[in-house]
């Protein structure tokens, strides 16, 4: 089935199903519309997770091609009311951590541009010089010169979206990316893209309503989606040229890290192998020792849920329990199957694959049948 056919039956049933909720009572019986409802949620809802995800992606695409409005209001609401969206969204950050010294900004667009543009001219730098032919091995089948064309097709893709204010699926193929025939000129189009992008960025609202293929359908999603890209990649360089990847400051690291958590459940390839692991309940823990940062990522649902506790809000939290009553009550955190302990930046490339967490420089306890189920149902 066609995007096209896709979007055109969402829209009629996000239209329909509308228009059945706000119907005054005199035109439709309160009993029928309601009956009418709860059939087509319940429907819907017998949907496997990625289908849910999809459905609740197309119903907010139809409701921002809409005026603001009570209208695009209503529509906005739609997922929610039939149950295609609720429990799906993992949990956010703990809502009451606060910034710190190590808390990732990604609250800031500004900031990620300005560690997005950073980062791409290191990658530049890195590529300028190399034989566009070396393969990379972490993007198997790939080299340099394809690394650097798919960085720079997805700054380019992301200019679109921001700068046309996008509110549909665009696919970076339907887009003229222009490269340069000769792959030696590709650092050159790749600084170029990202200059133009992070000025796109840079100028528009972080509210502005534009699509994505994450949880955040607004132009703040993009900066970090772009930094995101931009850490992994040069590690990919730098593995490629080097065999060793530079160690990534700790709050770009979780930022990206962060950014991937909350983006993985909406990646249809990555969803659907979640929904099948049957390991509900199961806990994976992952510590930060540079920061004190611990997430924590509780699977079920057909999918998972995380949590963030940064070092200061754990020490005020036992303070305030107290050491003899934290033993006895416990600190309330899910007890973990598994837990993995390294540096913010090494857990960001172990759940990107880059590391093999048979390395060294994790430390890891508990279920390692979990771990690597994880790793193999997270490709990106």
């Amino acid at each position: 089935m066609s995007d096209a056919l896709l979007s055109a039956l969402a829209e009629s049933l996000a239209d329909l199903v509308t228009a059945v909720e706000t119907s005054d009572d005199e035109v439709l019986d309160p009993d029928a519309a309601v009956k009418w409802l709860e059939h087509t949620g319940h429907t819907l809802g017998a949907l496997g997770p990625a289908d849910r995800r999809a459905l609740d992606g197309l119903f907010r695409e139809t409701a921002l091609r809409r005026p603001e409005g009570p209208r695009r209001a209503a529509l906005l609401r739609l997922p929610a009311q039939l149950g295609v969206s609720a429990d799906l969204r993992p949990a956010s950050p703990t809502a009451t951590a606060r910034p710190s010294a190590t808390a990732p900004r990604t609250d800031d667009p500004a900031g990620a541009c300005d560690a997005v543009a950073e980062r791409v001219l290191r990658f530049a730098a890195l590529v300028r010089e190399a034989d566009p032919a070396t393969p990379v091995p972490t993007c198997p089948g790939w080299t340099l010169a394809d690394l650097t064309r798919h960085l720079g097709a997805v700054h380019r893709w992301t200019d679109h979206l921001v700068r046309t204010r996008a509110t549909v699926r665009v696919h970076v193929e339907d887009l003229p990316l222009d490269p340069p025939t000769d792959p030696a000129a590709y650092a050159d189009w790749l600084t170029e893209g990202a200059d133009t992008v992070l000025t796109t960025l840079r100028a528009a609202a972080p509210d502005l309503p534009v699509w994505s293929p994450g949880a955040d359908p607004h132009a703040r999603y993009y900066p970090r989606r772009l930094l995101s890209e931009a850490v992994v990649h040069l590690a990919d360089a730098e593995l490629a040229l080097h065999g060793a990847a530079e160690p990534i400051a700790p709050r770009v690291a979780a930022a990206a890290l962060d950014h991937f958590l909350t983006d993985a459940p909406y990646v249809p390839w990555v969803a659907e192998p979640l929904a099948h692991l049957d390991r509900d309940g199961a806990v994976l823990r992952l510590d930060a020792r540079d920061t004190g940062t611990v997430r924590t990522l509780v699977l079920g649902g057909g999918g998972f849920t995380w949590s963030r506790e940064d070092r200061e809000d754990r020490e005020d939290r036992e303070d305030r329990e107290g050491r003899a009553a934290r033993e006895v009550r416990g600190s309330g955190a899910a007890e973990p199957t598994v837990s993995v302990e390294a540096d913010t930046g090494e857990l960001l490339l172990l759940l990107h694959r880059r590391y093999a967490a048979d390395e060294p420089r994790f430390v890891r306890t508990g279920d390692r049948d979990l771990l690597d189920d994880w790793l193999a149902a997270t490709p990106l």
